[in-house]
């Protein structure tokens, strides 16, 4: 058999057909046919191990054994039993089948890989009398079943397992990119053919160092299956052991030769602890820890890293995903890119792996190729740049506004004609609110909100960070171009507002339903204070939509601070209680807070406790209705600010602004001194204020006095009402 020619079927990856085509047709594969996701060829045994051996983009290697129509679940049991299976396994070994695809008569893959083992058993326990079991682990062979449009291949599994199973790998990084991937990458930006070439190889962000490993293993020759101990073919009965130590053999010199080779430079960077353990870790199972450097180090120290090496190769796989995250740190960490292989890698080649190509057009470099491909599920794009002169963008310096004070101001380029628009407005936002700041004692404030219709956002200042607001985009809206006046926007932040790109929080704001405006998002636990007037406050700018704090309630907490001193203060729907804390620090006789959530009312402690406030302020954790049920002590002032909806586990009934705030109020009044004052504040733009509560009491619609100049250009962001007894 060792001169047979058969016929074989590999699998890889979308988009790398080609460049399988090419590497089998080096490993003695002739007759190649691409199809999708995979090549056909024809091959002697030898090279056929060899295939199996020195790929590095196949993730299987099959052997077809019968092929035919699958009109009926018995047409499947016929054709597999057409195969002499006793030539391919012992009648008392172990196999597993693997099933793909589906059909009219064959709709689920379970019973698909179920028939095709049971017609493997029955015709072996025919001839013999004996029957093979199933082993999910390493089996003695694997069967491959591919169904499609009733045409079904069953074929063996020579490789067992996915090829791209290296043995390095054991430990991954967030994004794990695959080995075979990883591969194809770099063939496809030439370094498999050119690394001799540049002095030096250097990913500054390496992850778990996939793409650094697979770069070594290149150059060193070293076959990607070299230390693998499982093939499909092991315990097969057409496996030639001869010819398969023979082309093992053949690999362990190559790489003996291989590791006494000179080897560029190669680097790699990590900043996450975890990952870069994981780096060691697996630099050291692939058998490069000699060759390759893994330094705790970002991407903003390359020069240093690279010191003087006008000719090198940068490859790197950032993070990336279909929109950005939480954060606004993913554009400025491809701007950084930018910057560093345009003032630090002139002469360099680079190649950049990216789910979102609208972000690589932030670097200022065009590409000069790209490639698609995907990684698992999600379509992404290999762009290769030759950075020189030629393919920088050319910087265009933003319109300045010209009455503008911050003349000398400008925004590092590329930057669109949308992004110099919006940094000018920035800019005279800033001008016009600098005035009204320097009257206030606070460092918290919004700079813009939605000023321009198609950049849609509300940016918000906390002392020394940015919290970005998108608004989401209508349907209408193409979701790429609503993109690209996202990164503008962030683009010119950093410049404009003086606030490092790192400080910059972005959220996405939907209409919300239920209390999903208060779930968690993140995790990160980080508490920033900030300054409002007398006050300290806490907010968590990341974790949460909404930070810990109503910025356009401010007004209306500058009120009750002045209202409060030697009164009895009542404060519904909580929050975090930052009313409270104002009221108390403006000298009130005792304070109490009521809120539904003990994630609040524990964040609302810690603001009492920032401030040095005692236990004359008390915090209750309970619904506010049944509260004011149960509860009958007077106040002289109340604040109410409830949510429009909710729908609370914890509540037997859900709480609907429009149709319960009668209930609420009539019950607040009924806690109010006679001499006292109630606000009532809800920000449902629909909202209609019952008319039984003017026929009884004083009520006198308070909204335009409680809109700071930070908010003018929104007066409809919240209405709040005062109401009294009559007298």
């Amino acid at each position: 058999m060792a001169n047979t020619i058969v016929d074989c079927f590999v699998t890889c990856a979308k988009h790398l057909e080609s460049l399988l085509a090419e590497e089998v047709r080096a490993l003695g594969g002739h007759s190649i046919k691409e199809t999708v996701a995979g090549v056909t060829f024809k091959a002697s045994m030898p090279d056929v191990y060899r295939v199996c051996m020195w790929s590095r983009l196949a993730n299987r290697v099959l052997l077809p054994l019968v092929q035919g129509n699958v009109e009926h679940a018995d047409d499947l049991y016929a054709l597999v039993q057409q195969v002499p299976w006793e030539d391919h396994l012992s009648p008392t070994g172990t196999l597993a089948v693997d099933f793909s695809g589906s059909s009219n008569a064959i709709r689920h893959t379970r019973f698909g890989a179920q028939t095709v083992k049971d017609a493997i058993v029955d015709l072996l326990r025919a001839k013999t009398g004996k029957r093979p079991s199933v082993q999910l682990k390493q089996p003695d062979i694997r069967v491959n079943a591919y169904l499609k449009r009733d045409n079904v291949i069953i074929a063996l599994d020579l490789s067992g397992e996915s090829l791209h199973q290296r043995g390095y790998r054991l430990q991954a990084g967030t994004a794990p990119l695959k080995e075979t991937l990883a591969a194809g990458v770099l063939y496809r930006l030439g370094w498999s053919s050119h690394w001799q070439d540049y002095p030096m190889l250097v990913d500054p962000m390496c992850g778990a160092g996939t793409l650094i490993i697979e770069a070594t293993h290149m150059a060193m020759d070293r076959a990607p299956a070299l230390n693998r101990q499982y093939f499909g073919f092991n315990r097969w009965y057409g496996h030639i052991p001869l010819l398969w130590r023979e082309v093992v053999t053949e690999a362990q010199d190559r790489f003996a030769a291989g590791h006494e080779r000179d080897l560029p430079e190669l680097i790699g960077l990590e900043t996450n602890q975890a990952t870069l353990n994981a780096a060691y870790n697996n630099i050291q199972r692939a058998g490069v820890k000699d060759k390759v450097q893994i330094k705790h180090q970002d991407l903003s120290t390359l020069s240093q890293v690279i010191g003087n090496c006008e000719k090198g190769f940068l490859v790197t796989n950032p993070p990336y995903g279909e929109r950005l995250g939480n954060d606004a740190t993913l554009l400025y960490l491809y701007q950084n890119l930018g910057t560093q292989l345009r003032e630090h890698c002139m002469g360099w080649d680079a190649g950049l792996i990216t789910g979102n190509p609208e972000l690589a057009k932030r670097m200022g470099l065009r590409a000069k190729r790209q490639y698609s491909f995907f990684n698992g599920a999600l379509p992404c794009k290999l762009l290769t740049f030759e950075v020189s002169p030629e393919y920088v963008v050319k910087a265009r310096r933003p319109v300045e506004d010209q009455s503008s004070a911050n003349t000398d101001a400008q925004i590092e380029a590329p930057v669109s004609a949308g992004a110099t628009m919006f940094a000018n407005r920035l800019r005279k936002n800033l001008r016009k609110l600098k005035p009204w700041l320097k009257q206030q004692k606070v460092d918290c404030y919004r700079i813009y909100d939605a000023d321009m219709p198609e950049y849609a956002f509300a940016i918000d200042c906390y002392s020394d960070w940015l919290h970005v607001q998108e608004y989401a985009p209508p349907a209408s809206i193409d979701p790429e171009r609503a993109q690209q006046r996202l990164l503008d926007a962030l683009s010119v932040l950093p410049e404009v507002t003086g606030i490092a790109s790192n400080q910059i929080v972005l959220k996405q704001r939907r209409k919300q339903k239920g209390t999903q405006q208060y779930k968690r998002q993140d995790q990160t636990g980080e508490l920033l204070s900030v300054t409002e007037y007398q006050a300290r406050l806490l907010v968590n700018l990341k974790d949460y939509l909404d930070t810990g704090l109503f910025l356009d309630h401010r007004p209306m907490r500058r009120q009750i601070f002045t209202e409060a001193s030697g009164k009895r203060v009542l404060n519904l729907y909580c929050y975090t209680a930052s009313v409270s804390v104002h009221a108390a620090l403006g000298g009130a006789a005792a304070t109490v807070s009521v809120d539904l959530s003990p994630t609040y009312i524990s964040w609302a402690s810690k603001n009492f406790a920032l401030n040095g406030l005692g236990e004359q302020h008390q915090l209750i954790q309970a619904d506010c209705l049944t509260w004011l049920e149960q509860e009958h002590s007077k106040f002289d002032l109340i604040f109410i600010d409830p949510p429009t909806f909710s729908n609370s586990k914890r509540t037997q009934q859900d709480f609907d602004i429009q149709r319960d705030h009668e209930r609420l109020l009539m019950l607040a009044m009924s806690r109010l001194d006679k001499q006292g004052t109630l606000y009532f504040s809800n920000n449902f733009r629909r909202f209609k204020l019952a008319d039984a509560l003017f026929h009884q009491f004083e009520v006198e619609d308070i909204s335009s006095k409680t809109i700071d100049p930070d908010f003018a250009r929104n007066q409809k962001i919240h209405r709040c009402w005062r109401l009294r007894h009559r007298s």
